[in-house]
């Protein structure tokens, strides 16, 4: 059985391929062409790829024997999974405990930046301006207290739920199903809105998504709150939200997910109070071998004639 993966892993997951499969490897952070792309994928049997590379029903008719597209993260709508289903090839994820757990740790991680003004105002330290400890200087805002808003109470909102109340923080959550969570308050999505000092982003994404922050969700929001966003780009409307720093209808944003992903605009990067951070959501070590784990799970299972336990199509 040959395999393709399009983008360097883990050493420790790459000795286990080696050890089984034929192997085409392109060991490199660099990601492969559209035209490289096809030509590679036209005689293997399984494609490990990360969310951040696109498989379009063009790339897909290029595959002549493929059997498996194993996705090297918990998401998958890079991949054209209705196609794919079309063609008799399962699509798998790999939504890792790990993964759970370090995306919760960022997000709470780029919240307290945010809050406390730590990158902002750490070229303080570089360009002189730093000049001692005063009253006021540097001025940002406690976490006790405040009201969080999770939209999106899956296993990364139910982990970020979790630390955020080790902060003292009170808790409610906007959920499309009912949920029942010991500890925080499901709400509706507009009084979640109106009602929360930070407002943290952890939806799956879906076309019924796109946009669910829009200029009108601004408008609702607090003119003190703050939003966090480490699930899916797309969830919010990158030109209201830029809109909305530079009105101050909101009081800053962290963003660890971009709408026109890896593309980040310049109107963006220059908006008021933004703290921009490059997809490092489930960026630790752990995370990324337990992910490749599972990409390799996946494909052994299909290797063996089973269906396998991740797939999403």
């Amino acid at each position: 059985m040959k395999v393709l993966i399009t983008n360097r892993i883990p050493e420790e997951v790459l000795k286990k391929y080696e050890d089984n499969f034929e192997l085409d490897y392109n060991d490199s952070l660099e990601y492969l062409s559209k035209d490289e792309l096809k030509k590679r994928i036209k005689d293997v049997d399984a494609l490990v790829c990360p969310l951040s590379e696109k498989i379009d029903r063009e790339i897909i008719d290029e595959a002549h024997n493929l059997k498996i597209i194993a996705n090297y993260g918990a998401g998958f709508d890079n991949v054209d999974i209705e196609y794919a289903r079309e063609k008799g090839i399962f699509v798998t994820n790999a939504p890792a405990s790990a993964s759970t757990k370090s995306t919760a740790e960022l997000t709470m991680g780029i919240m307290i930046d945010l809050l406390r003004n730590i990158t902002s105002m750490s070229k303080d330290c570089f360009d002189g301006s730093f000049q001692g400890w005063k009253p006021v200087y540097g001025l940002g805002e406690t976490l006790e207290g405040k009201t969080l808003g999770i939209i999106g109470m899956g296993r990364i909102g139910s982990e970020v739920m979790r630390k955020a109340k080790a902060f003292d923080m009170n808790v409610i959550f906007y959920n499309r199903s009912k949920k029942d969570i010991e500890g925080a308050t499901q709400v509706e999505l507009d009084y979640l809105l109106e009602n929360s000092d930070v407002i943290t982003l952890h939806t799956a994404y879906s076309e019924q998504l796109y946009h669910l922050i829009s200029e009108q969700s601004f408008k609702k929001m607090k003119k003190t709150a703050y939003l966090v966003n480490a699930s899916r780009g797309k969830v919010i409307d990158e030109k209201a939200l830029i809109n909305a720093l530079n009105e101050e209808e909101i009081a800053g944003c962290a963003l660890d997910v971009y709408e026109f992903e890896p593309k980040i605009s310049e109107e963006l990067k220059n908006a008021k109070n933004i703290l921009l951070v490059p997809h490092l959501g489930n960026a630790t070590r752990l995370a990324r071998v337990q992910m490749g784990d599972f990409t390799f799970d996946n494909i052994m299972q299909v290797k063996k004639g089973e269906i396998p336990k991740n797939k999403v199509n």
